[in-house]
């Protein structure tokens, strides 16, 4: 097993205070909100980006599927690479980059330096997102971290929202470069902001052997089996080869993976953190919960921008309801983290959002723009619930220099499962409607005018019977998704109950802490 990972050391200053505290905690948060903002805002964008460099739209989701492989690459690695060279030190080394390449992005020309470009820009992307949650939780009080959690999770939770309603707007009126060049004030603001007032608060380094084949293993099988989920629909799954091999290699290098990570000494990915049942149950059910959580965020804008004919501004604002409510309700769910048992808010939460799944299974290709919308505003309320409470059951169950490697597996763990659930999603919703297409064709009767009217009045009925189908393989997904949160509702009572967080310890108790530590460090090495 590897040696205990840093213990936070008190800050080289004195701690933030008021308003410099909260300006501190609003940079890495919108640190956080910016990349996952790119996750989501070149979704919509392909097709401009497709048209401007003269390549297929098939060819043009690479710019999605390269950033997408560089990030979950890299999320599992940030405990060993904050423990290696510290956590302020790697987010502004990382917040430079994201910076750097998302200009190279938005001045690239050809696809290939657009996915060079991209695929740097993930890997640079990736350790930001649990670091400003770890350096988050550094500069509030203990007693004050759940609201460090709620304001991180207030960004996670809205940024997706976010991406395609931006991503809409900028391509539609500007032009898809401007995706990546308005990355650049922020990153700017963020970057001289942690500069000036986070620095004082980074960790200490320990200079272990670098795990090179635990490296190696995590390339070789997270890439495949991102690769594999990306591209398995286009490919028409396990009819092509190339999936075939994709799939052997993603699991022969996870077996190997593991086998390696939990009997090397200095493993790149601390899998000892899973130890904490806590931990274990809440990372399971975040992940499965927000699997059906994206897989309906995937889902409604295809829905209505293929079946309704929305364009992608309209139904980027249909989606935008969402994210009302979840940035009311985070700060107050914060709070009640410390009061209310925390496994009770999750299990409301994520059953709040069945609710919502089960609403959205009466849609009908009549329906308005406000039927479309209720559904996402009252969603809203209860993704904080589920996404709070989860991240502090998690991040609560760990010792706090174990507090890195817990939020990159949980955000590793996240992604992933969001890239499971797209591709599962799109997958269940052709089949559906290539058999819901099939049911109604052999039971509708068309009117004898319309038939009458030759192949127009064929074309006719196929379009119509072609919108009801896939109206419900849409509400056949939907369904789907409140069964899996309702069984993640459930499956969260398996986790003990949490321990009420204490105030700071005082001077001699942290000096003895921090001996402890260094004892149990020279033990092990």
């Amino acid at each position: 097993m590897a040696g205990p990972a840093p213990q936070f050391a008190p800050p080289t200053a004195p701690p933030l205070q008021g308003g410099m505290m909260l300006l501190a905690a609003f940079a890495l948060a919108l640190s956080n909100f910016v990349v996952v903002l790119d996750i989501t805002i070149a979704n919509v964008s392909v097709p401009h980006i497709s048209g401007s460099i003269g390549v297929s739209p098939s060819q043009g989701t690479w710019v999605i599927t390269s950033y997408a492989v560089a990030e979950a690459i890299c999320v599992p690695l940030t405990g060993w690479l904050a423990a290696r060279f510290g956590a302020v030190r790697v987010f502004l080394l990382s917040l430079a980059g994201f910076g750097l390449f998302s200009l190279l992005c938005g001045l690239s020309r050809s696809l290939e330096a657009l996915i060079a470009f991209r695929v740097m820009q993930g890997l640079c992307g990736a350790p930001i997102m649990p670091m400003s949650q770890t350096l988050l939780m550094r500069i509030f009080p203990p007693q004050k971290a759940s609201a460090a959690l709620g304001l991180w999770a207030m960004t996670t939770v809205s940024a997706p929202i976010a991406g395609p309603i931006l991503g809409g707007l900028i391509s539609d009126n500007l032009s898809w470069h401007w995706i990546f060049f308005i990355n650049l004030p922020i990153v700017a603001v963020c970057a001289a902001v942690t500069l000036r007032l986070v620095r004082r608060y980074e960790t200490p380094t320990v200079k272990n052997p670098v795990d090179f084949v635990g490296l190696a293993l995590v390339v070789v099988w997270v890439g495949a089996l991102q690769i594999m989920l990306d591209t398995g629909r286009e490919a028409d799954w396990f009819a092509s080869d190339t999936i075939w091999i994709l799939a052997i290699v993603a699991v022969v290098g996870f077996v190997a993976f593991l086998i390696w990570e939990l009997t090397e000494r200095n493993p790149i990915v601390d899998l000892s953190v899973f130890r904490h049942r806590g931990f274990t149950i809440a990372v399971i059910t975040q992940s499965v919960s927000y699997a059906a959580f994206f897989a309906m965020v995937v889902l409604t804008p295809l829905f209505l921008q293929t079946n309704l004919d929305y364009t992608a501004t309209v139904a980027g604002q249909a989606m935008g309801f969402m994210g009302v409510l979840a940035v009311v309700m985070s700060p107050i769910v914060a709070a009640m983290t410390t009061k209310v048992d925390v496994r009770a808010l999750i299990c409301f939460g994520v059953t709040w959002l069945a609710a919502m799944a089960l609403l959205r299974t009466e849609w009908a290709s009549t329906m308005g723009f406000f039927d479309i919308a209720m559904p996402q505003f009252l969603q809203g309320f209860g993704m904080p619930f589920f996404f709070v409470g989860t991240t502090t059951l998690a991040l609560g169950s760990v010792s706090p220099r174990e507090t890195a490697s817990a939020a990159g597996i949980q955000n590793f763990m996240r992604t992933l499962s969001g890239a499971f659930a797209t591709s599962l999603t799109t997958t269940m919703w052709d089949y559906e409607t290539k058999y819901a297409h099939a049911e109604l064709t052999g039971i509708i009767h068309p009117p004898a005018d319309m038939m009458a009217r030759g192949l127009t009045g064929r074309i006719m009925l196929d379009r119509m019977v072609t919108v009801e189908a896939v109206t419900l393989a849409t509400n056949t997904v939907f369904l789907t998704c409140a069964g899996v949160l309702s069984v993640a509702a459930c499956f969260i009572w398996l986790a003990p109950k949490p321990k009420p967080r204490v105030a700071p310890a005082g001077p001699l108790a942290q000096a003895k802490d921090a001996a402890d530590v260094d004892l149990d460090m020279a033990l092990t090495h």
